[in-house]
Formats: structure tokens, sequence, C-alpha cells
């Protein structure tokens, strides 16, 4: 039996999408610059690369943020992308500022890992938001569709962005955009890893590969099969109800908090403006 397909990308056309799409944005909110927070990964490479393309080199700042833990690679994967792209970078130990908060997370289980994670994350958030500040510039968001589908993110962290220039790729999809852009074959052929703790792996974290997610979720989410069709068509029957599960359960994620109606307009629901307007100016 052959499985579901992945999901298809013409490469090229992705890329001129994006870049039209981010040139588009910071010229309805009224900036010029991008920060991204740049890790080493292929995710925030392609950001980065993307940025560039769109903006310009010097409109970009790539901030490299690691912990202590943080493997090696990482640092020296990021110095590549700086390097191909000639941007604007930073390096911001975050050590410091999270440890103290680490000290009161006791525990070596998976959820106590998690809850140290999300406090990195966070931290991160609040390093790139200063710098946008600072930079006059709108944070680009660094989630791919798998993450943001199954949930595989921190709130207020990671997947706290201006933009996402990548919120509607694939892992899968990403991979093959990263490789016409040229991303180093180094980024594009290591595991991937949030890099959270020492050998942390996302397909690890997951407990299946990219691949095997993505044919799930492409045929769920973007076919609107059925988990029995899924099953019928040779996909794996738990792995199925699990994707199908994670997805909707993870919902909060991706949408802003509900709000509570007591008035005669309230905002979010009946007090409505164009998140974006032509000329306007707001906060990053």
């Amino acid at each position: 039996m052959t499985l579901p397909p992945l999901p298809a990308i013409e490469p090229e056309g992705a890329i001129g999408v994006i870049t039209g799409f981010i040139r588009s944005q910071l010229e309805q909110t009224g900036f010029e610059r991008l920060v991204v927070g740049l890790s080493g990964g292929v995710d925030s490479a392609t950001v980065a690369y993307l940025a560039a393309l769109a903006v310009g080199a010097d409109n970009l700042l790539a901030v490299r943020m690691p912990y202590r833990s943080s493997a090696s690679a990482s640092e020296t994967d990021a110095l590549r992308v700086v390097t191909a792209l000639g941007c604007r970078t930073e390096l911001v130990e975050i050590t410091p500022m999270v440890d103290p908060m680490l000290s009161l997370i006791d525990g070596s289980d998976e959820a106590t890992l998690v809850r140290r994670g999300n406090v990195m994350a966070r931290q991160r958030m609040i390093v790139l938001y200063d710098r946008s500040a600072s930079f006059d510039a709108l944070v680009a968001g660094t989630s791919n569709k798998t993450e943001a589908l199954l949930g595989y993110g921190t709130l207020h962290g990671d997947m706290a962005a201006a933009i996402a220039p990548i919120g509607d790729l694939y892992k899968s999809q990403l991979r093959a955009v990263a490789t016409a852009l040229g991303v180093p074959s180094e980024i594009l052929d290591k595991p991937p890893s949030a890099d959270l703790w020492e050998g942390q792996t996302d397909e690890g974290e997951l407990g299946a590969s990219y691949d095997d997610l993505d044919r799930i979720l492409f045929a769920l989410v973007d076919r609107r099969w059925t988990v029995q069709r899924c099953v019928a068509a040779g996909l794996d029957a738990a792995l199925v109800a699990w994707v199908a599960q994670r997805v909707a359960r993870y919902e909060f994620k991706r949408q802003l908090p509900p709000v509570a109606k007591v008035s005669l307009r309230t905002p979010g629901i009946d007090h409505l403006y164009p998140r974006r307007r032509p000329g306007s100016r707001r906060g990053s």
C-alpha cells in the first residue's frame, strides 16, 4: 500500500510569497527592520535567510541566546548563518537570567525538563522583544506549521512573534525551502532540536519522525480526512489518533485568549479594526 503523500511545495514560489508577505507587513506597520532569535537550527536559519532576502541584511538583527548547557555546535551553526548573510548579530547569554528561576524548579522527570525549557524559551523572548525596541524592529517568529498544529512550542516563548513567516510551512516543506535558500548543509543535516537540555531532540520528544507527522497532519488538516480514512490509507492508527487528539487539545495555543463579554462592544469580538492599517505605527 502506498502511503498518503507528504505536503508538496514549490520552494521558489514559496520564497516569493513569504518575502512579499514580510515586506507588506513591515510597510503596513511602519517598520523597516526585523529581529530574529538565531539558534543554529533550520527553522531560525530559514527565517533569517528569508528576512535578509526581504529587507536586506543591514535591516536584520540576529540574536544568539545560548544557555550554559547549549551545544557548542549550535553557536557554530548560528555564526555560519551570520557570516553567510552578513547581517547584524548580538550574543546575549541567558544563563544568569534564568538560573534564579530554575533553582526553584526541582526534579529531573520529563515534566520538570519541560518546565525548565519553558523558562528558557520565555527568557529568550524577553530578550528579543527588548532588542526589538532598541533596534526599532518587529520580531520575526520561527515556529513552523507542524509545531503550531501539534502545540509543540512555548506560549509567550518561541511561539510569540509579531509576524510568522514560516507558520504555514510544514517541517518537510521548510526543509525544501531552506535548501533552495542555501542554508548550510551542516544545519540541514543535523537532528532538529530546541537545545533546551542535553540530548534533547524534537523527534525524540514527539515520538515520531517529522515526515510521519507531516503525512498525517497534511491528511487531517489540509485534505480534511477523517481519522478512519487516514488509517484506511495505511497510516499508523495509534499515531493518527495521537496527532488528531493533540491538534484539538492545543487549539488554545493558536488563538488569542477568549474575552468574557459584558459590554456593548468588546475588544476582539465586535470592536474590531484591521490589525495592520497602511500608514499606522503600532508597538512591536
